[in-house]
């Protein structure tokens, strides 16, 4: 597998040899002699117009030295810089047997949310999350081993856009009125009680509301189930840094599997959640009807973001679980399978329990 030495881009001032990043103190580190150098990265990530088509001056390899491999397993694709290698992949398990290439060009990322979680640290996270996980699968446990879990940047949309809206509805508006009806008291007499009884008019209406949206943030990657990245969140966008190809080092990185058209249509469903709650504001009334909802979408703009993750993929009878660590806040999120041979060891040790109760019992007896 080909290699090429990291200290061509990053040298060691004191030794030569190749610098990571290191989560622990957010700077470079050399591990041959352990010097530090700080890693200087703007604040400021400035987003693009959305347009029909992407400016060829955005797409550009994710590092000048990256190589990319794609998994015959479940098709992603992920970037890394050497000497870091393929090894098996993050998200199935899968050993990786292809041959990394030269990373092909993609919309560069324009922010990245360093990783702040030392591996270790996140290890520990899944010990304590593995260890309430009762006849989980050994094949569970081994992601808990410094092997079974690698650093990864995940790709996202985030995107920003004025929506204006028009809508029809109509507005219900409760009203009451005294109904008189027979029932039995305790004695089981027969006797007349009122209640009053809900009723509603509904008022045709039309309107219009608009609304300006920021940060849509839109997983690009289906690799991973979108519902536990949603569990994730809040991810922590303030702290946002312009992307340098150093943060890369000693990481992966997957590209992008959901295209940017395709993630701003799914940015769509997600702002109709907000548009439809705004819509019902405005009907106002005691209950609200919505027939249409006609959105326009205007000052489109978006960003290429890289978030951190832990992540350990195992395969067990056939399907793929995950487990997922946030590198900056240690939240875990995971899927595990059950044993079926510990919890059928477990039912034949209480059946041999319950037998020598009776045994001993009939004995005495």
């Amino acid at each position: 597998m080909p290699e090429a030495p990291v200290k061509q881009e990053f040298p060691c001032p004191g030794c030569g040899a190749g610098m990571q990043f290191n989560p622990e103190s957010g700077q470079l580190k050399c591990f041959a002699c352990g010097k530090t150098q700080a890693l200087i990265a703007g604040t400021t990530v400035t987003a693009h117009e959305f347009t029909g088509t992407v400016a060829s001056h955005l797409l550009q390899p994710i590092t000048a030295q990256a190589l990319q491999v794609t998994c015959s397993g479940c098709g992603s694709v992920v970037a890394f810089e050497p000497p870091e290698v393929a090894g098996t992949c993050s998200f199935c398990g899968t050993a990786i047997v292809a041959q990394p290439k030269a990373a092909d060009p993609l919309i560069a990322p324009d922010g990245v949310l360093p990783v702040k979680l030392p591996k270790q640290t996140a290890l520990a996270q899944l010990q304590k999350w593995l260890s309430s996980r009762w006849f989980a699968p050994n094949a569970l446990k081994r992601l808990a081993r410094p092997e079974g879990i690698n650093g990864v940047y995940l790709p996202f949309w985030n995107y920003y856009c004025h929506a204006e809206s028009s809508y029809t509805g109509a507005r219900g508006v409760h009203y009451y009125t005294t109904e008189t009806y027979t029932d039995r008291d305790s004695s089981g007499n027969t006797v007349e009680r009122t209640r009053e009884v809900q009723h509603t008019n509904w008022y045709p209406t039309s309107g219009h509301v608009s609304e300006d949206f920021n940060n849509v943030l839109i997983a690009a990657t289906k690799a991973v189930p979108e519902q536990r990245l949603d569990k994730l969140q809040p991810w922590d966008l303030g702290s946002l840094c312009q992307y340098e190809p150093a943060y890369l080092v000693g990481f992966r990185a997957q590209r992008y599997q959901i295209e940017l058209a395709e993630g701003f249509e799914k940015a769509k469903q997600e702002m109709a959640k907000e548009i439809d709650a705004d819509v019902r504001r405005d009907i106002g009334g005691d209950e609200q009807m919505v027939s249409s909802v006609n959105t326009t979408y205007t000052n489109i703009f978006f960003l290429h973001l890289l978030l951190p993750v832990w992540i350990g993929a195992y395969q067990f009878q056939a399907k793929v679980f995950h487990v997922v660590v946030n590198a900056r806040t240690g939240d875990v999120e995971g899927e595990r399978p059950y044993s079926s041979v510990k919890i059928g060891f477990l039912i034949a040790a209480i059946i041999a329990a319950i037998a020598l109760i009776i045994f001993f019992y009939n004995g005495k007896n």
